[in-house]
């Protein structure tokens, strides 16, 4: 496996599980210092916890819930990732009653889509359309000026983290996939969530399951260039080249999976006085990509991903706070109790600035006084409304007093909430790269053209149907990658298709013709 994240661990799980593989031919290779990709959780209640953000899960999430379901959870063993998952989430069902704040209020409109005619009718023709027939089209090339104004894109948009500028092929297959949420659209009711963060929740406790049955996980080696030997109608790999010299044979035996592209390449963070540094031109992925894209036909195009990072950025932070203050202030300002709201959007932002009240406790083994919430802004590359600079620029405090601002906080409130909290900024240049209006051919198949013994696997390879950014998409490439290169396991379960039950298209079409989203 190139590569250690969730697509490679759950190769491995699917190979060890399903395909009679032994753990001590399975070895993977990462070039960080831990497994987990983009999903991570780390730190300390003295330096802060760090997760530069949370992937969204949900019931149809087939192949991903397959997999947990054999995986222990990590503080019981009894039970599986999935049924802790699912359990939780009984315990603590998600139902926001604050989506939107305006005028550092909850807006009284957040239940309100703000539709038009128009709107609606652009809506309908972009699921009707076929994906073939829009190429490479920009979402604001569908849509008019004004749907970007409407509370629906607001909240479509930060919860996806769709940009105008982003493909308006990707913006279908997330209506279709997800039509059955339409309801909940303005609670963020359906949505799955995890007991910890999902390093603590899903990776942690697959690496465990993994190591047990022998699996080698190499961390801090980075795959630097692969060598491909024959022509597109049979080609291997023969060789892995590491950073460090080191150069790894493949036997004729072996399989090799590649992952190709990372949303969380080039990560950079600051603390609270110290913005992110400048993009340190490092991005592993992405680099190993192009290498191996100029060199051979079918492997697709990582440019048209990768080469405006201004297109594909934004700035997260994680706060640990050194008291519980400003959770109960949230509590009774959101009129959630902590954990069951979701994502809160300031709509006046110049950032589009939300937060996360996270289920506490949020890391295993974070102290019961300290807190920790995340946020992001959407449009980081803008001036924000009290700081004044790019939120890409701004401190971990800035970011903060950008935070009083819009809640309308006095000093008082901002010194007993924020005073003495560790503050995390994060800048993701490809965070939403496989966003990118794209034609066909630039994402690699699974299993290209010729291959005989490597598969690619991850976020930039083309599955049909389903949605990028997402955890359901990794493991289904996993699984597809395993079924094509073993003939041992079986196909993945299909997408599920809400665009096919009559059930979830009426909801979905009262709710646009409506104009107000109702659970049921």
């Amino acid at each position: 496996m190139v590569g250690g994240g969730i697509a490679a661990l759950a190769a491995a799980v699917l190979l060890l599980r399903d395909g009679g593989v032994p753990g001590e031919r399975i070895t993977i290779l990462e070039h960080r210092g831990s497994a987990g990709g983009s999903l991570d959780g780390a730190g300390s209640p003295e330096g802060g916890y760090l997760t530069r953000g949370g992937r969204m899960f949900e019931p149809q999430f087939v192949c991903t819930l397959d997999l947990l379901s054999g995986i222990p959870a990590p503080d019981d063993s009894a039970v599986s990732v999935r049924d802790d998952i699912l359990a939780f989430n009984r315990m603590v069902p998600s139902w926001a009653d604050c989506r939107l704040v305006r005028d550092g209020r909850k807006a009284d409109d957040r239940l309100h889509l703000g539709l038009g005619p128009a709107e609606i009718v652009a809506l309908n023709r972009l699921l009707l359309a076929r994906e073939g027939s829009l190429g490479g089209q920009r979402i604001d090339s569908w849509f008019a000026p004004g749907f970007f104004d409407t509370n629906f894109w607001i909240m479509w948009s930060t919860m996806f983290s769709f940009q105008p500028w982003h493909s308006s092929a990707e913006m279908r297959r997330y209506m279709l996939r997800f039509l059955h949420l339409f309801p909940g659209l303005t609670r963020i009711a359906g949505i799955l969530r995890t007991r910890y963060n999902q390093y603590d929740s899903i990776v942690a406790p697959i690496v465990g399951w993994l190591s047990a049955r022998g699996v080698t996980l190499r961390t801090n080696s980075e795959v630097s260039d692969v060598t491909i030997a024959g022509n597109t109608d049979a080609r291997r790999v023969t060789e892995l080249h590491l950073a460090s010299g080191e150069v790894i044979g493949i036997a004729p035996e072996d399989r090799v999976y590649l992952t190709l592209g990372s949303m969380t390449d080039a990560t950079v963070t600051g603390l609270g006085d110290t913005a992110p540094p400048a993009r340190n031109g490092s991005s592993p992925a992405f680099d190993l990509w192009r290498k191996l894209a100029a060199r051979h036909d079918g492997l697709g195009r990582p440019d048209v991903f990768s080469g405006a990072a201004d297109k594909t950025s934004w700035t997260s932070f994680t706060v640990t706070l050194a008291s519980p203050a400003f959770v109960t202030f949230m509590e009774d300002f959101s009129g959630n109790r902590t954990g069951t709201g979701g994502l809160v959007t300031f709509a006046d932002s110049g950032w589009l600035m939300s937060i996360v009240m996270f289920h506490q406790p949020h890391f295993r083994g974070q102290p019961a006084d300290r807190p920790v919430f995340w946020g992001y802004g959407l449009r980081a590359d803008r001036p924000g409304d009290a700081v004044g600079k790019a939120m890409a620029e701004a401190t971990g405090v800035e970011m903060l007093d950008e935070l009083a601002h819009q809640l309308r906080l006095t000093a008082d409130q901002r010194r007993v909430f924020f005073d003495g909290a560790q503050v995390i900024p994060c800048r993701m240049p490809f965070i939403t790269s496989q966003f990118m209006p794209r034609h066909t051919g630039d994402r690699p198949p699974v299993i290209p053209r010729g291959a005989e013994n490597f598969a690619v696997i991850g976020q930039f390879c083309e599955m049909p149907r389903d949605c990028v950014f997402t955890v359901e998409y990794s493991v289904r490439s996993a699984w597809t990658a395993v079924n094509g290169l073993t003939d041992q396991v079986p196909s993945p379960p299909p997408v599920v298709r809400s665009d096919r039950n009559p059930r979830a298209l009426l909801r979905a079409a009262r709710v646009m013709l409506s104009g107000v989203a109702r659970e049921n």
